[in-house]
């Protein structure tokens, strides 16, 4: 078995395109040292049917949206909707409007060892899985495939990811599907789920168990703009502001994230997605009259099928008119790479060697 020869490993983002597509099951996903997947193939069952690499979004450039890009700031007029999500709780009523029309949503959550995996849900008692920011790259799996599943069955589908994922997807699909809706974020990079996984190892250490639920977005202790880190366990919880806790002072410091993090070509403002959502950072400065500290959502619609899902939930929304320069001044991770942090590769060498209170000490 060898890497897949299609790009090279510090432009491969794992979306897995290439290991949903193959008909022979021939490419399967190996993690490197830093805690990253990657495809391989099995060379003895490879019938060379060229797919991985036509599918590959970083080869095969897709054809950008024609339609012009509206810019709105939004906050669901639901408070305690807002307070559950990560800024102004658009995504919600997204997914609300999709399964009460009989649809299904993918997205992103926690499984039960605290992995972040892509997954779907049919009912929205189950949206809180989705709910919040999760500051690791999700597993895909092969959740492209039970997308074209349910768009064969005539099933309306969200996905809901990176912008890499979402192209991913839509390479992978090889046409348009009028069922299809896809949502996307302004995304800062995506973390090592091996760090992750060495955080937890080390919370357990401290706490004397795993946690049993995390909030990386908690806003009604201290508000949206000073979030803190949410830790629960069986008989206590924590409660860290975010420029305190290790693991995000790690990923804001920009020390472990993936190779194409750096370098990203899906940093651009002609989204391939019907909707892009963040963080209204900047508001404040902006439009103070509408920050009320739950959160607010700066939207970006890109096409008319996001329109069409815009009016569709704008009865629930309190909405505003923006500008892409303010969105773009106070969040440049819409069209800017993450700047790469010359201390990476060490600190990766001393996650594997080292404990985390050495780490914290070193780095932090």
């Amino acid at each position: 078995m060898g890497d897949i020869n299609v790009i090279e490993k510090n432009k491969c983002t794992g979306c897995m395109a290439c290991k949903n597509i193959c008909p022979q099951e021939a490419i399967s996903i190996y993690e490197d040292e830093n805690g990253f997947k990657y495809p391989k193939i099995k060379m003895e069952v490879c019938i060379k049917c060229g797919l991985c690499s036509k599918v590959c979004p970083v080869i095969n450039k897709l054809q950008d949206n024609k339609d012009k890009i509206k810019v709105l700031a939004c906050k669901n007029k639901d408070r305690e909707i807002r307070l559950k999500s990560s800024s102004g709780g658009f995504f919600s009523l997204l997914a609300k409007y999709i399964i009460m029309n009989g649809g299904v949503v993918f997205g992103v959550r926690f499984n039960e060892k605290l992995e972040v995996i892509h997954d779907y849900i049919e009912d929205m008692k189950n949206i809180e899985l989705f709910r919040g920011s999760k500051y690791v790259q999700s597993n895909i799996n092969d959740t492209y495939k039970k997308v074209k599943k349910f768009l064969t069955e005539d099933k309306t589908v969200l996905f809901t990811g990176t912008p890499c994922q979402v192209e991913g997807l839509l390479s992978y699909l090889g046409k348009q599907y009028d069922n299809l809706y896809t949502q996307d974020i302004i995304c800062h990079g995506v973390p090592s789920p091996k760090l992750w996984r060495k955080y937890l190892e080390y919370k357990k250490k401290i706490n004397g168990e795993y946690p049993k639920t995390i909030n990386f977005r908690r806003k009604d202790i201290t508000g949206w703009n000073n979030y803190q880190v949410n830790y629960k366990y069986s008989n206590n919880e924590e409660n860290i502001h975010h420029d305190d806790d290790y693991f995000m002072k790690i990923f804001l410091k920009n020390l472990a994230l993936r190779e194409s993090c750096y370098d990203c070509e899906f940093k651009k403002l002609a989204r391939k997605s019907d909707i892009t959502i963040a963080d209204f950072w900047g508001i404040d400065k902006i439009n103070p009259k509408i920050n009320d500290e739950t959160g607010i959502s700066a939207v970006l619609i890109n096409s008319k099928k996001g329109q069409e899902l815009f009016e569709n939930i704008k009865k629930d929304l309190d909405y505003y008119d923006a500008r892409l320069e303010d969105i773009i001044k106070y969040n440049p991770c819409i069209c800017e790479s993450t700047y790469y942090n010359e201390k990476r590769e060490q600190f990766f060498k001393d996650l594997e060697e080292k404990d985390f209170d050495t780490l914290i000490n070193k780095y932090l």
